[in-house]
């Protein structure tokens, strides 16, 4: 009997596994053609992580300034709630991996009862650490005028990509915010902040991640040459929600990444907890979906592999009903000859030997 039940476990086990495997493969959000992400590898030199910094004050991969501070038990401040701050975070190197996954855990919050803004932004672009107005990034020119200092604006134009966390509407909109926007920037296209953006954004969705009572994240996959997804977490723990999603896009190569804050009139607390960023290795599209196992099927063309796929299910379920059959005449037949008497009685025919072996143990 106990045969027959580590028998039938283990084939219902097997056949479960190859379903799951199947379904999976049938699911992948990552696919792009014939490939898919198959591994992710982590970039230490663009994840962070507290206490942020060394010994020395310092980070070997990152840089902050402005307004920015750090507390080693919690995050990068970039902006208190402080009217006029501005601040920044920015990875000293380029990101080389051509399709890579960057999951940002941040905080914006504030004291209730007050009116909050500006908001934030996540960079991936062609130049790094230029402070300016559009979220804290981009635009400073430092002029020397009659032995007189004077500060203005040149220009705010990024080449890139910007992910905006947009907390506070410049004017009225059929939306809701908080709000997320995409926009690649040309290095020619100046973002209109009076506008809040729009019409230049390549995707968006309204997502209220201010104060939430769950870590707030975002996650960027990008493949090069397929497609960018953003996903936040925000409404509970292990749940992400779809933002925006771009095909057949293509960004800069070798960005770097950044991350800045502004406050205007009105404020709030801007926080980086941590940032983990991977570079995604796809799968060849010659290799198998799945890596070659007992329960695998190879897949080939798109119809010939269902079809496969199927004569291999019926061909499972007819091995557990015939194991079962054969497990199950096996147990009536060592009954028979009284091979199945477990309690330590000695029995009959085949099984008196085992009897008296059981009776000394016993």
């Amino acid at each position: 009997m106990i045969l027959l039940y580590n028998l039938l476990s283990l084939s219902l086990f097997a056949f479960s596994h190859f379903l799951g495997l199947a379904h999976a493969a049938d699911d992948d959000k990552t696919k792009i053609g014939n490939s898919t992400i198959e591994r992710t590898v982590q970039l230490r030199t663009h994840s962070l992580f507290a206490p942020y910094i060394d010994q020395d004050l310092q980070n070997r991969w990152w840089d902050f300034g402005a307004d920015a501070y750090v507390n080693t038990n919690k995050h990068v401040r970039l902006t208190r709630q402080r009217p006029s701050q501005m601040g920044w975070l920015w990875s000293r190197l380029p990101i080389t991996a051509s399709n890579f996954v960057i999951e940002i855990e941040f905080k914006v919050s504030g004291e209730p009862g007050h009116l909050f803004g500006d908001g934030m932004a996540i960079w991936l672009t062609k130049e790094r650490a230029q402070p300016g107005p559009v979220f804290g990034s981009k635009g400073f020119l430092s002029l020397r005028l009659y032995s007189a200092p004077v500060t203005f604006f040149v220009v705010d134009n990024f080449e890139g990509l910007a992910i905006f966390l947009d907390t506070f509407s410049n004017t009225r909109h059929s939306y809701s915010f908080p709000r997320i926007l995409g926009m690649i920037g040309d290095g020619k296209t100046s973002y209109n902040v009076g506008n809040d953006g729009d019409g230049q954004e390549i995707g968006s969705c309204s997502a209220n991640f201010r104060q939430t009572n769950v870590a707030t994240k975002l996650k960027i996959t990008y493949v090069k040459d397929g497609f960018l997804d953003v996903k936040i977490q925000f409404r509970a723990w292990d749940e992400w929600t779809d933002c925006f999603r771009k095909e057949k896009v293509g960004l800069i190569s070798a960005p770097f990444l950044g991350f800045s804050a502004l406050t205007g009139d009105v404020s709030d607390n801007h926080d980086i907890i941590a940032v983990t960023t991977y570079s995604a290795v796809l799968s060849p599209a010659s290799a198998q979906r799945d890596k070659p196992t007992f329960f695998s099927l190879s897949r080939g063309p798109q119809d010939k592999g269902t079809w496969l796929g199927l004569l291999l299910k019926l061909f499972l379920v007819a091995g557990i009903c015939v194991g079962a059959y054969y497990g199950y005449e096996e147990y009536k037949r060592r009954n028979m000859y009284g091979a199945g008497n477990f309690a330590g009685v000695r029995g009959g025919g085949y099984g008196s030997g085992y009897g008296s072996r059981y009776d000394k143990r016993f």
